[in-house]
């Protein structure tokens, strides 16, 4: 029996059939399932309460959606980020925004995280070029478990936290371990570690 191959999505239809699930994403028509794990939760809310923190400290126009979709324009990608900060005063540029939580510009965005599971690849090698394409300032890679290849995070392996920071239209990157203090060119004062955010994915013993 020969199997017919996955039928492909546009982002239209993904918007229209999944745009409410927190578990899809679609890379070139084809839909991603995504598993995020209790841990997996765990970093995503430290970061996003960390940076909340350093936004209301700024007193920046900027905020963190619940859920938030990016479009990437003249393709059928639609990438559903971990963390993502937006600055609300571009959001009037946004043709989407107003019925629907889907991003098309980079000039809307100020910071993008993803935590990484076990589609690793995606975060480090599809998602770093697109989102340098797009012109997203910052964008971290969080690997808590160290899962990625040694071509992105050294060896030995181990829980790295990858921050590219966008010089003209490619990423400089930087890799944060054990107590290393991030370096974020969007939150200058922020004050956390690498190892903060490890800690964050383990289970606290009552």
């Amino acid at each position: 029996m020969v199997q017919s191959a996955p039928k492909l999505l546009t982002v239209d239809e993904f918007i229209t059939y999944y745009g409410d699930s927190d578990c899809n994403e679609l890379i070139d028509g084809e839909l991603i399932k995504m598993e995020p794990t209790g841990p997996h939760e765990q970093v995503s809310a430290l970061i996003g309460r960390k940076l909340n923190v350093e936004i209301d400290r700024q007193d920046a126009t900027y905020f963190i959606p619940h859920r938030c979709l990016i479009k990437l324009l003249g393709t059928e990608t639609a990438f559903r980020p971990d963390v993502i900060v937006l600055d609300q005063t571009r959001l009037i540029n946004e043709p989407l925004w107003q019925h629907q939580p889907v991003i098309t510009s980079g000039n809307s965005i100020k910071l993008i995280a993803e935590v990484v599971s076990t589609n690793w690849q995606n975060d480090y090698a599809r998602k770093v070029e697109d989102y340098a394409l797009l012109g997203v300032p910052e964008y971290w890679i969080v690997d808590s478990l160290g899962i990625g290849g040694r071509e992105y995070i050294g060896k030995p392996k181990q829980p790295t936290v990858t921050i590219s920071t966008l010089v003209e239209d490619e990423y400089q990157k930087q890799l944060f371990q054990n107590n290393d203090q991030l370096v974020s060119s969007i939150f200058p004062n922020l004050q956390l570690t690498a190892r903060q955010i490890f800690v964050a994915s383990q289970s606290v013993g009552m």
